[in-house]
């Protein structure tokens, strides 16, 4: 080796021990979020590893592939770029960096980074839907402080693709996660180098072969020690948290009156129910499967919701049997997770985020679902229910029986995708009179395990001030919106709203309309936002028309105050109208393209052919526009 090649590799050998647990997330940031937690956090660190050029001595200049040039960087640069080129070789299983085996090894442990808060999760989330190179350029730009024109030289080298397309993925993230994304890749979410520990699960039926082989090594060591003169130790390491989160004595159980005594009427201050609350063994194995569900084990998930393990023992909500199924209910501060055990059959769990829950969208949870069917657990706060058909809105709500631990009876479940939408069923709540905020709210089921809170507002009142839907008004409302709820089934949606933004006169005495903002707020944020136009109905059940849809909007709520809705619309002379209607702060309308007309309120009626195109455009105060939904 000449003295300038044994330079460059002393000095990446130091750049390696001073600077490898920030090599190491790089790398843990590059690789396939499908590798799974444990394999990941493993695989980071033996790419690191095996960063450090000690062949680069017998290397001839010809061996390096041409597109990419000879390798002049030295130190910290060289390592990085030979641990960029491995983690990007996971990307194509085909290319030789991966076939090699990775070190270190673990045996008996599952490792995994600390679990992060809503926002790590939905930067994760973005993560693992764009390609490594991408998650290469973000980490360089972020976590190496890189400019975008060394950034697309250090992927270029590495051997990306599209060194361009990438940069250009990664500034679309950037904006779609906001300028937190720096600080958040710095979090111990994305630290493989500080992680949790846990036991792998050796109860699984089809590693019990394997399970045995392992304690008969254990045994035969076991003895061999034993014949040694020195003793056992006196002492055990104490519990990880991980192993502490499997404890079933270590569950949080809250007593039983907490709610009355707290501010935070959530899933916090529900109680253990259920007759087998104290069983241990019952209680022990649900969390070992939520740890690590062996095989054919049924894994149901809200949309935007992790299944990832505790990460700390949770609350204890319920466990008992419902309808032949054994269940038990956990709730870990963001999500519910659901455990079912039928008999002779393989377990399921369900998970839904949970987060920022409330005294109505807390106010109850799916603890049983079946054929047609399904049971609600109620918050310890709520005093009686009731169900109603929402498409019936006059025809009086009838009472529902309550089991001693808080489980309904039977209720039916909205009509499927596909079927005749002829009833929709809906639990309306009133909540104890020992709350101050006494109110009654309606919830309905959307597939998920928290049902979906649904509310009303009428003009004058705003988005931002949604009330319950619960009065005739609000009822009849929801008779005509309904069946539109079918589209957001398992969608982890929190809540619905309907806001009659605006009435509008209709031309040629064709009665008063009410124009709809239909909005769905998702327990991860995003939300979405629908348009109805209503005619004077012919029944009570009478759908409207979609006027126009938004999703991933703000529109029609707290930070989305203003909506403007457009549609064609026959009178009984014949004759059709461009109708347009908008609500919050809108002031006035323009009409452009096949039709031109403008009003200074906000409604409009203009005669228009039926395939007239027209851009409709609302004039907001101050001078800004705001453009129409589209169907």
């Amino acid at each position: 080796m000449d003295e300038r090649t044994r330079a460059d590799v002393e000095r990446a050998e130091a750049a390696l021990v001073e600077h490898y647990p920030r090599l190491v997330r790089l790398a843990h940031l590059v690789l396939p979020p499908s590798m799974g937690r444990h394999r990941k956090v493993l695989t980071a660190h033996g790419l690191v590893q095996r960063a450090l050029p000690w062949r680069a001595a017998r290397r001839a200049a010809g061996a390096l592939p041409a597109q990419r040039g000879p390798d002049t960087a030295a130190g910290y640069d060289l390592v990085r770029q030979r641990t960029l080129e491995l983690a990007l070789a996971y990307e194509d299983r085909r290319r030789p960096a991966v076939l090699l085996p990775t070190v270190p090894f673990v045996w008996g442990l599952r490792l995994f980074p600390r679990a992060g808060g809503a926002d790590e999760l939905a930067l994760d989330q973005a993560l693992s839907a764009v390609p490594a190179a991408v998650r290469a350029a973000l980490g360089l730009r972020h976590l190496e402080g890189l400019e975008d024109e060394a950034v697309r030289a250090v992927l270029a080298r590495a051997g990306a693709a599209d060194p361009d397309a990438a940069l250009r993925a990664a500034g679309q993230l950037d904006r779609r996660t906001g300028a937190g994304a720096a600080a958040l890749l710095t979090a111990g979410e994305f630290d493989p180098c500080t992680v949790h520990v846990r036991s792998t699960d050796l109860l699984r039926r089809r590693q019990r072969v394997r399970a045995a082989a392992v304690l008969a090594v254990v045994l035969a060591a076991g003895a061999a020690v034993a014949a040694l003169p020195a003793g056992r130790p006196a002492g055990r390491p104490a519990p990880t948290a991980a192993q502490q989160a499997l404890d079933p004595g270590r569950l949080l159980r809250t007593p039983n009156e907490e709610w009355v005594r707290t501010s935070r009427v959530d899933f916090t201050a529900w109680p253990p129910r259920g007759r087998q609350a104290g069983d241990r063994r019952l209680l022990a194995r649900a969390l070992r499967v939520w740890a690590a569900p062996p095989p054919g084990t049924r894994i149901v998930a809200a949309a935007g919701t992790a299944t990832r393990p505790p990460a700390e023992p949770p609350r204890l909500l319920y466990a008992g049997l419902i309808d032949n199924v054994m269940v038990v209910v956990f709730h870990d501060g963001q999500r519910l997770v659901r455990y079912a055990e039928p008999e002779g059959a393989t377990p399921t769990l369900h998970f839904a985020r949970v987060d920022n829950a409330d005294l109505t969208t807390a106010g109850a949870l799916v603890i049983g679902r079946g054929n047609g069917w399904q049971r609600y657990l109620i918050a310890p706060w709520v005093a009686d229910v009731a169900v109603r058909d929402l498409l019936t809105p006059d025809a009086p709500p009838h009472g529902l029986h309550l089991a001693p631990d808080g489980v309904t009876d039977r209720i039916p479940l909205p009509p499927a995708d596909g079927a005749p939408c002829g009833h929709w069923p809906a639990a309306e709540f009133r909540s104890s009179a020992r709350l101050d905020d006494r109110r009654s709210f309606v919830v309905t089921d959307l597939g998920d395990l928290a049902p979906v809170h649904l509310t009303h507002l009428a003009p004058p009142a705003g988005p931002a001030a949604p009330g319950e839907a619960t009065g005739a008004p609000a009822r009849h409302s929801w008779a005509r919106t309904a069946c539109t709820l079918r589209s957001l089934r398992g969608t982890g949606v929190r809540s619905v709203s309907n806001w009659v933004y605006a009435h509008q006169q209709l031309p040629e005495d064709g009665g008063t309309a009410d124009w709809v903002c239909n909005r769905a707020e998702t327990w991860r944020g995003p939300g979405r936002a629908m348009v109805q136009f209503e005619p004077p109905a012919t029944g009570p059940a009478d759908p409207g028309r979609i006027a126009g849809r938004a999703t991933g909007t703000a529109v029609c709520g707290p930070f989305g105050r203003s909506v403007l809705g457009g549609v064609h619309w026959r009178a009984k002379s014949g004759t059709w109208y461009l109708l347009a209607a908008g609500g919050g702060q809108v002031g006035g309308i323009d009409v452009t393209g096949g039709v031109r007309a403008a009003a200074d309120a906000p409604t409009l009626a203009v005669p228009a052919a039926p395939d007239a195109p027209a851009q409709i455009t609302g004039r907001l105060p101050e001078g800004g526009s705001l453009r129409a939904l589209q169907p």
